[in-house]
């Protein structure tokens, strides 16, 4: 691994531990050559996935980029980032057991929809607002009235084949 403050090539491995439910290696580091300390993780990829654009252009999935969309809308909330790590780790691997090679930008977006959607009402519609590119207020006014008509009907505690836990399942620690 190389060092990200010198360039180095050596760098020596200190700690490593499980995280995010051992669905992740956090591994500590330090150069040799500077003694920059620094951490890396480690986590299975099931399979490659590319990511069509609305444009027609094929990229390799980032999941750093989605988990990097998904802090903006969560940007000033009080959602612990252990809860963000979740759910960006659940729609990977929702994305993953669905054994496509290659996948629309919109399914993903859907995916972060629904997952926001339960995580934070707010952060819903600052996703939403950038995803279905509002124009004006009446745009707005139609996703707060779905969260209203959900509110008022109570939270959906269906389930899917991809994602076998519900969305709202709260933290609990035992």
């Amino acid at each position: 691994m190389r060092c990200p403050y010198c360039g180095c090539e050596n760098t020596q491995v200190k700690d490593s531990r499980p995280t995010d439910e051992n669905q992740s290696i956090r591994r500590r580091r330090s150069c040799e050559d500077c003694g920059g300390r620094f951490t890396t993780f480690e986590r299975v990829q099931l399979r490659e996935i590319i990511v069509i654009k609305r444009s027609g252009r094929r990229m390799p999935f980032d999941r750093e980029k989605l988990s990097r969309s998904v802090e903006i809308a969560l940007r000033k909330r009080p959602i612990q980032p252990e809860r963000i790590e979740r759910m960006v780790s659940g729609i990977v691997r929702q994305l993953e057991s669905m054994g496509e090679q290659e996948m629309p930008s919109s399914v993903i977006g859907e995916f972060v929809m629904e997952a926001l959607k339960g995580l934070d009402p707010v952060a819903y519609v600052r996703f939403a607002s950038v995803y279905r590119d509002f124009r004006e207020a009446a745009d707005f006014q139609e996703v707060l009235g779905e969260i209203a008509q959900r509110a008022a009907t109570g939270p959906d505690t269906s389930t899917t084949a991809a994602n076998p836990r519900p969305a709202e399942a709260p933290d609990r620690k035992h």
